[in-house]
């Protein structure tokens, strides 16, 4: 990442309440369900520790649901996991990023985000935590396109990576309307995994 972008990761401690949050920043009344509420603070509160000026008041959501800045003075992308909440925070270029638990069901769904090529890759010996870290990092591009409709085997193509605790992944991103590769980092902590991408070549756009 460059100097003008940032990363961080949040864990919802037992202490805090909506209280501590609420005094800092303000979320949409429509959020209801009281962890959903918690986890929408904590992201919003994470952003304001990333750049103090960051004008949360001025959040709007696509149809897609993806957030974003009508000014477009920050680009950025938030990401929930139960008590954990990544954002990361750009002034220069749209970004995405992904925190997600390690689960049986990944495996199950794998034949739909993984296409033949991207399954041949996969490490037999940790093919849960791979598989995971391929999720994570389409669901941190899925977020950096933002615009929603995009099929994860058809139009993210993932480039051979051997499975490590951290490490880089290249995806070529193929969609009528953008084309680019796309450069990612991840690390897997336990059992979760944390993916982001904030740096793309621009392959060209029909």
């Amino acid at each position: 990442m460059d100097q003008s972008t940032r990363l961080g990761v949040w864990k919802i401690g037992e202490q805090e309440e909506e209280a501590f949050f609420r005094d800092r920043v303000s979320i949409s009344p429509l959020v209801h369900h009281p962890h959903k509420r918690l986890q929408h603070f904590a992201g919003r509160y994470l952003l304001k520790e990333l750049y103090p000026d960051f004008p949360v008041e001025e959040i709007r959501i696509m149809d897609s649901r993806k957030p974003y800045l009508p000014s477009n003075s920050f680009y950025f992308s938030i990401s929930h996991c139960r008590d954990h909440i990544a954002v990361i925070v750009s002034k220069k270029t749209a970004v995405g990023i992904d925190i997600e638990a390690m689960q049986p069901k990944i495996a199950k769904v794998a034949h739909k985000f993984l296409g033949p090529a991207e399954q041949a890759f996969i490490d037999a010996e940790h093919s849960l935590p791979h598989q995971t870290v391929c999720w994570s990092a389409k669901e941190a591009v899925y977020k950096w396109y933002g615009l929603g409709k995009v099929d994860f085997r058809e139009n993210m193509q993932l480039e051979p990576f051997d499975f490590r605790t951290a490490g880089f992944i290249t995806c070529n991103f193929n969609k009528s309307d953008k084309l680019a590769k796309l450069y990612l980092q991840y690390v897997v902590d336990g059992e979760l995994c944390l993916a982001w991408t904030a740096r793309e070549e621009e392959a060209g756009s029909l």
